[in-house]
């Protein structure tokens, strides 16, 4: 089954020894600038030292203007545990949540997963994207998350994906999605006797 795939890990992602981390990043793509903030983004680009920022520069010269929202780029993961860094711009939610704050969330989670089957990236962790200070609602995200990994996994299986959540809330969002997800997929499998 495409859930031997999958995993839910509570915790750091930077502790995570993987070919691929995502991070959710600003249009920028060169990390936080608000020094000590505690959003994703500036802890990993922290901890993977300045090498990264100068990678991501280059990248960012190069295309010559802002990241737009939904797509990813790659970098090295230096520092960090793990091998590589996918970096993604998630919707910034500001007002009620609209069809195309959905779509463009689901465009990240598909342009990170087409960038890993590119890069050959067998194991990767995603983030919640968008969760945190992009304040795109918590339960929302996860079923796009969990919903568009499936439908990568069910053409891809020789990726592992492992949800790293950091908040109990989210834990416990991914644990019973994936819980009913698992269900209905053991209740429409038929056996032929």
């Amino acid at each position: 089954s495409l859930f031997n795939n999958i995993y839910l890990w509570k915790g750091d992602i930077t502790r995570l020894k993987v070919n691929a981390i995502v991070n959710a990043a600003n249009n920028k793509l060169l990390g936080c600038w608000q020094p000590l903030h505690n959003c994703i983004d500036n802890v990993i680009f922290s901890y993977a030292g300045i090498q990264l920022r100068n990678e991501m520069y280059k990248i960012m010269k190069k295309i010559g203007q802002f990241e737009e929202t939904g797509k990813a780029r790659i970098s090295k993961g230096y520092f960090l545990p793990c091998d590589n860094i996918i970096h993604t711009v998630g919707p910034f939610v500001n007002g009620p949540l609209t069809e195309n704050h959905k779509k463009l969330l689901e465009s990240s989670y598909k342009s990170v997963l087409e960038l890993a089957k590119e890069n050959n990236i067998r194991t990767l962790a995603f983030c919640c994207i968008s969760t945190g200070v992009f304040n795109f609602p918590n339960k929302e995200a996860a079923n796009i998350a969990i919903n568009t990994v499936i439908n990568f996994l069910e053409k891809n299986n020789d990726i592992k994906i492992i949800f790293c959540v950091y908040k109990d809330i989210d834990e416990k969002i991914y644990n019973n999605i994936l819980k009913e997800k698992m269900k209905k997929i053991v209740n429409n499998v038929s056996y032929d006797l």
